[in-house]
């Protein structure tokens, strides 16, 4: 690459930018001075063992938790600051899927609609339930849901008012393999579908996830994260699981 090229790259705008990021819990560090930069529709996977600081850092991408130090950027905001405006930004699915099991899928996203102050919701919750492929079941309490097809509905409804940032913390927790592999093709749609607003960029999505194989179909980057702080960092371009496991083996070592 040039060195004009390189020096366009480096100052290119970025959706997503963390600089000296830490995080302590008492005399605990979960994050070490993370930096990182995620351009806009970029689709970034982070990998690493448990207690590595990945939920940490959705958590305070999503604005859920303050950072110890350091300064966290979203769409040129600043969170310390702009931390409201920065939320209309965000779609988040966690391991709670922040749905209400007494109400159906359509008046969930209804009421979460009714939140986010969306106009004549109807059409975008129709096209929603279908996307996630439960239109056929639009007026079933969701209790009656199976895991997977809860986590699809909170799906639905992280992108229920079209956000630019789409954040995923371990998504397929607790889903059994088929109910994990449907919601891995839904996931895969999102990475390469942009937003529907004309003239927006494509929609950015950071992923927290175990699984090595599905990760890497929908990244464009990864992130391996060890120990709160970022251990490799590649783009995915000729990176299969074959090749990448044992780059994961040599930074995470004997820390599963």
């Amino acid at each position: 690459m040039s060195e004009a090229a390189e020096a366009g790259r480096a100052v290119a705008p970025a959706m997503i930018e963390l600089r000296k990021l830490t995080k302590a819990f008492g005399s605990k560090a979960a994050l070490r001075g993370i930096d990182l930069r995620v351009a806009p529709g970029e689709s970034l996977v982070i990998f690493g063992p448990n207690g590595a600081g990945k939920t940490t850092l959705i958590r305070i991408l999503a604005s859920l938790s303050r950072p110890t130090s350091g300064k966290v950027l979203i769409g040129g905001l600043d969170l310390a600051t702009h931390a409201d405006g920065i939320r209309r930004y965000l779609g988040v699915v966690s391991h709670a899927p922040l749905l209400y099991d007494s109400l159906t899928a359509e008046e969930n996203l209804r009421f979460f609609a009714r939140l986010y102050n969306l106009p004549a919701p109807g059409e975008r919750i129709a096209g929603l339930l279908e996307q996630v492929g439960l239109s056929g079941r639009r007026h079933d309490l969701v209790r009656t849901f199976s895991r997977g097809m809860v986590q699809r509905l909170a799906i639905a409804r992280a992108l229920l008012h079209d956000p630019l940032v789409l954040l995923l913390d371990e998504p397929d927790t607790g889903l059994d393999p088929q109910a994990a592999e449907m919601l891995h093709g839904l996931l895969v749609q999102l990475s390469k579908t942009p937003p529907a607003g004309e003239g927006e960029p494509a929609r950015t999505i950071v992923t927290v996830t175990h699984s090595i194989e599905r990760g890497l179909a929908i990244a464009d980057r990864v992130v391996i994260l060890v120990g709160g702080q970022i251990a490799f960092e590649g783009r995915t371009a000729g990176l299969t699981p074959a090749s990448f496991r044992p780059i994961y083996d040599r930074c995470v070592g004997g820390d599963r």
